[in-house]
């Protein structure tokens, strides 16, 4: 039987692997592009995360009515 959290637990493993990198490794320009590219990345989500309100406040709205 397949497991539906597996795509789950593997993304959580592959953020956690990311979040724990030996910075001391990186360069000065590859921990400044790092930054760039979680900036780039904090802004997506809370775009994202902005919409989601967005329907579900619609829905809400929809179904009070």
């Amino acid at each position: 039987m397949d497991d539906d959290n597996e795509p789950r637990r593997r993304r959580a493993a592959s953020l956690s692997a990311f979040l724990s990198e030996d910075l001391s490794l990186l360069g000065i320009e590859e921990l400044q592009d790092r930054i760039t590219a979680l900036e780039g990345e904090i802004d997506r989500v809370r775009n994202f995360l902005d919409s989601k309100r967005g329907s579900r406040s619609e829905a809400e709205a929809l179904f009070k009515k």
